[in-house]
């Protein structure tokens, strides 16, 4: 079983011993939402039938009717009718009974515990069947955020008590006249009596009288998490090692010793991540308790690490699980891509709160050190950008300028179209642009609740005497919007790292990912997008494909000519140890493999460090590895510098499954379902073909525009473009090249070609000899969009 609990939806897959796949798709704050068919009786309500589950399910979940502008009341469920449809409840309900009404069914269950009881059919208080289960979570994420975590003190060396105040000192905003700083997570600063020297050796023993009263004191005003950071400590741990034992011993349940979180050189990013742990670690634990305490006895649960493996629950730590969600979603694209024949792919992940996306070259990309909200954390993690762009993310006019995010309607009340009193979101837009079939979407909608809130957003731009274009033109400026800001995420794990977009194919995913996914290629210059099979499911799916793995690491901070020799006898030492932590978890030793050994170099006096994985570790060929890095990363290289070892990573995992190979189809013309009117920039409304995502075979190929739907997604094949599925069931999307000399494809902004102008990706003759202005491009279709916005105006 692989579950992942996103920010909005809760997407399950599960393989049962027979072989069978069965899929299932809750809101995150565990309810199943129904329509309203008919009332018998005051104590019950006839919904639509949508899930196959026995009469005794719903025991013990509360029935809620959802209003717009009110609160909903909870009632007991006091029985359920599958074969009817009808729920008995325990009460009447206070408010008004009606058919058409939308209503949630409430589970106590965490999200992923009620998924898997639909999936398996097991009702509330029995249970669950033997299983296996692979879990990815962005309720650490969503606590940080939402400054949602545990009361904690700080333990830190005297003198440094406004520590992480002061921070590194950047500037979120460069030009602004009053920065706003964040408050510290920590609530309160304990100042240790001790100091280490930067070699490590004592300058003052540690005192510890007054840790102990203060241990007390802390926990008489309700504090029970403390971070240990001591100055220096990655060097010489004994000290936070005694500060952490005696406030063990003092009663605090949650301690976290910066040097065993992160033994590494920099006090503010260490310190920063032990407080982050202290401050999660109570909240992932309830959480997890609440899974694990659902599962029976035998079974076994593995989490996702924000770096795209798996650890069990023993070895979990909140700090290395912040972008959870996210790596599964990398990790299904890399396997989608592989089954697919794709090496190089840029990920994008849209689900209902935020995209997420990423680059891979044939493995991860990794960072070490990165940010989370305010939260800077040394920990390995995917190199993932996350942009507040995504289905319900809230369109707004603030009396100036029309805005997508960063708010998002989440789970509850979720979109307009929800019919629970949400906001304007960006899955309105596309429902009002007839690119989401009602019918076919995973809860009910209610399409009229969509139009207020766009006719709301109207008046207000009206009122302000704002010149508006048609209604279309106003909805697709929002589309537009939202799909700059998620290419220019793209950019920014592209282009600023020296990539272009155009040599990548696209894998779209998500819930939302496919309706995006040709404007979103289109900004960037690429041509090819996947649209994987079971798309509205990958990141759960990419929890199948993970990998048990293991990091192991040390700092070294010599130089290179000191270490010499040593540094194979390190690498080695290091793969072992990482690879008995991965035999540890169970897996066969001849399932163990040394995926990756990283050496991080940099030139004697400077602080950011290469990342180089050299063929050999001998003295010269990690020179060389260092020195084409430099070269190809700032195009020079500096004569006569002394070259360091700032430190060693390892990276050992289970083996990944070998992709199944698969012939490619010849094509052949798809045959559409049906029709249905959607509304396309330089077309306006259309009749558009429809196809089935599951009734379509490897070879069958159709033409834009045209609407692909399944379960849990819809994919916009947008004119100009065409799909074919392959021969592994993705739905493989191009955009139609130009004949040499002819016009550039359509942009869609003003839906026309443009004569003698070249496409982005592409040179002109004025372009020869640089790189194509993927930056320029953006920043020029931004401006056209925002102007079109507001004023109707074209460039």
């Amino acid at each position: 079983m692989w579950i992942d609990t996103g920010g909005t939806f809760t997407d399950c897959v599960v393989t049962d011993p027979a072989g069978r796949t069965r899929r299932a798709k809750v809101l995150s704050s565990s309810a199943l939402r129904g329509e309203v068919v008919a009332v018998p009786a005051a104590d019950q309500v006839r919904i639509a039938p949508r899930w196959p589950v026995p009469a005794d399910f719903f025991a013990g979940c509360r029935f809620a009717m959802l209003r717009e502008g009110a609160l909903p009341e909870e009632v007991a469920v006091a029985g359920y009718d599958p074969g009817e449809g009808v729920v008995r409840l325990a009460a009447p309900c206070a408010g008004p009974l009606f058919a058409g009404a939308r209503c949630e069914l409430r589970s106590p269950d965490e999200a992923p515990v009620l998924a898997a009881r639909l999936v398996t059919a097991t009702s509330h208080g029995t249970p669950l069947p033997p299983l296996a289960l692979r879990l990815a979570t962005t309720r650490g994420t969503n606590a940080l955020l939402e400054r949602r975590g545990a009361a904690v003190a700080l333990f830190v060396t005297r003198g440094f008590a406004d520590l992480l105040e002061i921070g590194d000192q950047a500037r979120p905003d460069l030009f602004a006249l009053a920065i706003v700083r964040p408050p510290p997570l920590h609530r309160e600063v304990v100042e240790v009596d001790e100091r280490l020297a930067a070699d490590g050796s004592v300058l003052r023993p540690l005192e510890v009288q007054g840790l102990a009263a203060a241990a007390r004191r802390l926990r008489a005003g309700g504090i029970r998490a403390a971070a240990v950071a001591l100055l220096h400590s990655d060097l010489a741990p004994a000290h936070e090692r005694q500060v952490a034992a005696l406030l063990r011993r003092g009663g605090l349940r949650h301690v976290v010793a910066s040097a065993e979180l992160a033994p590494l050189v920099g006090l503010v990013p260490r310190a920063g991540t032990a407080v982050v742990e202290a401050y999660l670690a109570p909240v992932l634990e309830a959480y997890l308790d609440g899974v694990e305490g659902a599962l029976p006895r035998t079974a076994s649960l593995h989490v996702m690490t924000s770096a795209g493996g798996l650890v069990r629950r023993r070895g979990f730590r909140a700090a290395d699980a912040l972008l959870s969600g996210p790596a599964g979603g990398v990790a299904g694209a890399a396997a989608a891509a592989r089954r697919s024949g794709l090496g190089r792919v840029l990920t994008f992940d849209m689900g209902g709160t935020s995209t997420d996306v990423a680059r891979w070259d044939g493995d991860f990309e990794y960072v070490f050190e990165h940010r989370v909200g305010d939260a800077r954390l040394l920990a390995p993690a995917l190199a993932i950008e996350t942009v507040a762009a995504g289905g319900g993310s809230v369109c707004r006019f603030d009396g100036l300028r029309l805005t997508v995010g960063p708010e998002s309607a989440g789970a509850s009340p979720g979109p307009a179209c929800y019919g629970a009193g949400g906001p304007l979101t960006v899955t309105d837009v596309n429902l009002l642009l007839g690119r989401l079939d009602p019918a076919r979407f995973g809860i009910p909608l209610a399409p009229a609740a969509a139009e207020r809130a766009f006719a709301a957003l109207r008046a207000a731009m009206q009122e302000v005497g704002v010149p508006l274009p048609s209604d279309e033109e106003l909805l697709a400026g929002l589309l537009a919007i939202a799909d700059e800001r998620m290419a220019a995420a793209i950019r920014s794990v592209s282009v600023a790292r020296g990539f272009a977009p155009a040599d990548h194919a696209l894998v779209a995913f998500g819930g939302a990912g496919g309706q995006h996914a040709c404007a979103v290629a289109e900004r960037l210059g690429i041509r090819e997008v996947l649209v994987p099979a079971d798309a509205g499911l990958l990141s759960a799916l990419g929890l199948g494909a993970a990998v048990v793995e293991r990091f192991a690491q040390r700092q070294v901070l010599r130089p290179m000519a000191a270490v010499g020799e040593d540094l194979a006898v390190l690498v080695a030492e290091l793969s072992g140890e990482a690879a008995a932590a991965v035999a540890a978890e169970g897996v066969a030793a001849e399932e163990v493999v040394v995926r990756r050994r990283i050496v991080h170099l940099r030139f004697a006096g400077q602080e950011a460090a290469l990342a180089v994985e050299p063929e050999g570790f001998g003295p010269e060929a990690v020179r060389r590895a260092f020195a084409a890095a430099y070269r190809e990363r700032y195009g020079y290289l500096p004569a006569a510098r002394e070259v360091e070892v700032e430190s060693v990573r390892v990276v050992a995992s289970s083996r990944p499954p070998a992709p199944a190979a698969a012939a490619e189809p010849p094509p052949r013309t798809a045959e559409p379902s049906g029709e249905r009117r959607a509304w396309f920039s330089g077309g306006g409304w259309c009749e558009v073909a429809v196809y089935e995502r599951p009734a379509l075979a490897p070879g069958d190929a159709l033409g834009g525009p045209a609407l692909v739907f399944e379960t849990h997604g819809a994919t916009v094949v947008a004119p100009g473009w065409q799909a074919q599925v392959d021969g592994v069931g993705g739905l493989r999307l191009s955009q139609a090249r130009p004949e040499k000399g002819g016009p550039a494809p359509a942009r869609p902004e003003s839906g026309r070609p443009e004569k003698g102008r070249p496409r982005q990706g592409q040179r002109g003759p004025a372009d020869a000899g640089r790189a194509a202005p993927d930056g320029y491009n953006g920043a020029l279709r931004s401006a056209r969009a925002s102007l079109g916005n507001q004023g109707g105006t074209r460039c």
